[in-house]
C-alpha cells in the first residue's frame, strides 16, 4: 500500500496545489477554459494572493526546520510536548460539554430566522413540500427536491413535529460536529486531537453559516460521515448510511469510491472487508436501477462538458473566501499528511484521498451537467477532513 499512499499524497498535493494557484491568480483559468476570456488578465494576483503566498512561505519553512530538527531545542520540546498531549476522559467530556453550549447558545437564535428571506431556494423547497410526497410538478427543480427522498422526509418531520423547518437540520449540524470528534479519536485514539478538530470545523465561516439552513442541510453529510465511522464497529450499517446519504443528496454518489479506500486502510478482518465491497457493489447497483428506470430527472440532466473542470477547481477560493485559516493552510496541511503517511496512522492516506475527493467533487459534477452549479456548502464534507487532517497533527506519533 505504499506505493498507493504515496500516489494519493501526490495527486492531492497537485490538485490541491491547483487549487492555490486559482486563488492567488483568479483570471488564470477562465482566461484559458472559459468562455468569455478577452479581456481577462491571467497572471494579476487576487486580492488573497500575497496573504496565501506570505503564509504558505512561512508554513513550509516552519515544517521544514522542524522536520530536519533544526529549530531551537525549546520550540521543538514545546511542540513535541503539545502533540503527545492527551486530555483524560472526563475533563475531555467537560470540555466538549462547553464547546457544544457555546456553540448551541450562539447558532439557536438562527432557528427563527425566515429563510424565505434570505435563500431564493427556498421557495422550490416551500413548493416541493406542498406536493410532498406523492404530488407532480412541472418544475423540474421542484421534482428534483422530491426525488431527494430522505431529506424530504427529514425536513417535513421537522416542520410537522416540532414546527420550525430548521430544527433537525441543525441537529444534523450538531451530530456532524460530534462525529468528527468520534471519527477523528477512532483514527487517532487521541481526544486531544478530535477536539482540535472540532474546534477547527466550528471556526468555519462556511459551516456556521449553513450550519441552521433547511434548504441547505447536512442531513446528507452526517449520513456519509456515520458510513465511514461505522466501517470499524459495524461495517454492515456502513452502505445502509451511505444510501440513505445518497438519497439526501445525489451528489455523495462518487464518495463511495472514498470509503471503500477508507474500509481497505481500517484495522478490520479481509473477510468483512470484502462482504462491505459486496454489499456496496449490491446496494450501489440498486440505487442506479432506481434512479435511471424510475420516475426521476437525474438521467435527463446530463451534459457533458471536460472543459468545466479548471472553472469548477476555480471557484474554490472565491466561494470559500471567509475561511481564511483553510486557504493559508491547506496545501502545507496536505504536504505534512502526506509525510505522515509513512509515520502514522494507517488511515492517513484515506484522509488524504477524502480531502481529494470531496475537493474534486464539485468540479466533476459540472463536467457532467448544467443542472447544478457548485455552491459552498457542497464544501462541508471538505472542511470536516480538513479539520480532521488538522486534528492528525496532534496524534500520538510524532515525526522523529
Amino acid at each position: 500500500m505504499s506505493k498507493i499512499s504515496n500516489l494519493i499524497g501526490i495527486v492531492t498535493i497537485f490538485f490541491v496545489s491547483l487549487t492555490v494557484i486559482s486563488i492567488i491568480f483568479p483570471s488564470l483559468f477562465s482566461s484559458i477554459f472559459g468562455k468569455f476570456s478577452s479581456n481577462l488578465i491571467p497572471y494579476e494576483i487576487g486580492v488573497l494572493g500575497i496573504p496565501i503566498i506570505l503564509s504558505n512561505l512561512a508554513l513550509f519553512a516552519f515544517g521544514i526546520l522542524y522536520y530536519k530538527k533544526k529549530l531551537p531545542a525549546p520550540i521543538s520540546d514545546f511542540i513535541n510536548r503539545i502533540r503527545i498531549f492527551e486530555i483524560s476522559k472526563k475533563p475531555s467530556l467537560i470540555i466538549l460539554l462547553i464547546i457544544f453550549s457555546i456553540y448551541i447558545g450562539i447558532s439557536t437564535p438562527e432557528l427563527f430566522l425566515d429563510e424565505s428571506q434570505q435563500w431564493g431556494d427556498y421557495e422550490i423547497l416551500e413548493d416541493a413540500l406542498k406536493i410532498w410526497p406523492d404530488g407532480e410538478s412541472e418544475n423540474i427543480y421542484v421534482e428534483e427536491q422530491n426525488d431527494r427522498y430522505v431529506r424530504m422526509l427529514l425536513l417535513d418531520a421537522s416542520q410537522k413535529i416540532f414546527q420550525n423547518i430548521k430544527i433537525l437540520p441543525f441537529a444534523a449540524s450538531i451530530l456532524v460536529i460530534l462525529f468528527t470528534y468520534l471519527l477523528t479519536v477512532q483514527i487517532t485514539e487521541k481526544r486531544f486531537a478530535g477536539i482540535i478538530a472540532i474546534l477547527v470545523l466550528i471556526q468555519s465561516h462556511t459551516f456556521l453559516r449553513f450550519d441552521t439552513v433547511a434548504v441547505y442541510e447536512n442531513f446528507w453529510v452526517l449520513f456519509y460521515l456515520l458510513s465511514i465511522y461505522v466501517i470499524k464497529k459495524q461495517w454492515i450499517l456502513s452502505p445502509i448510511f451511505y444510501i440513505l446519504s445518497f438519497f439526501t443528496k445525489a451528489f455523495v454518489a462518487p464518495y463511495f469510491i472514498m470509503t471503500l479506500l477508507f474500509a481497505a486502510r481500517t484495522s478490520i478482518s479481509t473477510k468483512k472487508k470484502i462482504f462491505l465491497l459486496i454489499s456496496y457493489v449490491a446496494i450501489i447497483g440498486i440505487s442506479a436501477l432506481v434512479v435511471f428506470s424510475g420516475d426521476t430527472i437525474y438521467p435527463n440532466v446530463i451534459q457533458i462538458d471536460p472543459s468545466k473542470f479548471f472553472i469548477g477547481l476555480a471557484t474554490f477560493g472565491p466561494l470559500l473566501r471567509y475561511d481564511f485559516l483553510l486557504l493559508m493552510t491547506i496545501l502545507p496541511v496536505v504536504v505534512g499528511l502526506t509525510l505522515l503517511v509513512k509515520t502514522s496512522f494507517k488511515e492517513t492516506d484515506s484522509i488524504l484521498f477524502l480531502i481529494l475527493g470531496t475537493l474534486l467533487a464539485g468540479p466533476i459534477l459540472i463536467v457532467f451537467t448544467n443542472f447544478y452549479e457548485i455552491l459552498p456548502y457542497r464544501y462541508i464534507p471538505f472542511i470536516v477532513f480538513f479539520a480532521i487532517g488538522i486534528g492528525m497533527f496532534f496524534s500520538k506519533k510524532s515525526i522523529s
